[in-house]
């Protein structure tokens, strides 16, 4: 009968990745083009992955031509996949609510369509609590002229969207939507939460 001897170090790394892996939480928003909004988060210290992909509709696996026909139901988000010892989800929804207008309803600047809606799907108790919080303390700010319009819903499920989507405003820096919407909004952002950049 065979065995192995693992070395403190092997055992040590082993239980490190898995302690790693089991504290990395979800969190799924829509802000409007997923290309913004991937973007923004992809940059946050603590954001392990940032995916784009469809959430809150009914249609199952739906394509992205679909999606913006505006006929499934389906918001455009991101999952973002955090560890929570280095960015808490308070810290997510700041960002969240500092980089778009949650006063349009299905709408931002050019984009219009409930694809576009702004919406926070919740994966647990807390993170709905915190959401609803914050989302009350703003409106009791009156920092917009307008009502907040943001949905808050428990997250059901996530269809990742089509390959090309992934990290591109990255891979398309020529591109005249990524140019002339997602470069001005990326700048403001970076300057507001420079301490938060990786």
């Amino acid at each position: 009968m065979g065995f192995s001897i693992v070395s403190p170090c092997q055992y040590d790394q082993k239980n490190k990745k898995t302690m790693e892996t089991s504290n990395i939480k979800k969190a799924t928003f829509g802000t409007g083009c997923f290309w913004c909004t991937e973007a923004i988060f992809s940059e946050l210290k603590g954001v392990v992955s940032s995916t784009p992909g469809y959430s809150g509709g009914k249609i199952k696996n739906p394509t992205y031509k679909e999606v913006c026909e505006g006929t499934t139901g389906h918001a455009e988000v991101i999952q973002i996949e955090y560890n929570p010892e280095v960015i808490g989800f308070g810290e997510l929804l700041e960002v969240f609510w500092k980089t778009h207008d949650p006063t349009t309803l299905n709408r931002q600047g050019a984009d219009v369509g409930t694809q576009y809606r702004s919406v926070i799907f919740f994966h647990d108790s807390d993170q709905e609590r915190e959401a609803l919080r914050y989302k009350h303390a703003l409106q009791e700010a009156h920092i917009w002229d307008n009502p907040i319009v943001t949905e808050i819903t428990a997250f059901s499920v996530f269809y990742p969207a089509e390959d090309y989507h992934n990290n591109y405003y990255e891979n398309n820096p020529a591109n005249g939507y990524c140019n002339f919407v997602i470069t001005p909004k990326l700048e403001k952002f970076r300057k507001v939460f420079v301490d938060k950049l990786k």
